[in-house]
C-alpha cells in the first residue's frame, strides 16, 4: 500500500506543480506522476538537509516541500528544453 500511495502522492505534487508554473508543459499523467516523484525525493533531501532529521521520516512541510522540489525540477526542464533560432 505504501508504494500506490507514494505514486498518488507523486501524482497530486506534480499537478500542483504544473498548475503554479506559468506556461504551458507539454507532458502526459506519467511524466507528471514521474515530476512529482522527483520533486518529493528532492524536496525530503532540502528539507531534511534544513532540519536536521533523517530523510525517512514524515515533515509537516512535505507537501509544500515537494512542491516546491518539483517547481525547482520543472523551472530546469523549461530552461533545458528553449531552442534558439538564430536568424
Amino acid at each position: 500500500m505504501g508504494l500506490i500511495a507514494f505514486v498518488v502522492f507523486g501524482l497530486i505534487v506534480g499537478f500542483l506543480a504544473r498548475a503554479v508554473m506559468p506556461g504551458r508543459q507539454s507532458m502526459g499523467l506519467l511524466a507528471t506522476m514521474l515530476l512529482g516523484i522527483a520533486g518529493a525525493f528532492v524536496g525530503g533531501l532540502i528539507g531534511s538537509a534544513i532540519q536536521g532529521l533523517p530523510v525517512t521520516d514524515l515533515h509537516p512541510g512535505g507537501l509544500i516541500g515537494s512542491v516546491l522540489g518539483a517547481l525547482a525540477i520543472l523551472a530546469l526542464l523549461g530552461l533545458g528544453g528553449r531552442r534558439r533560432v538564430f536568424t
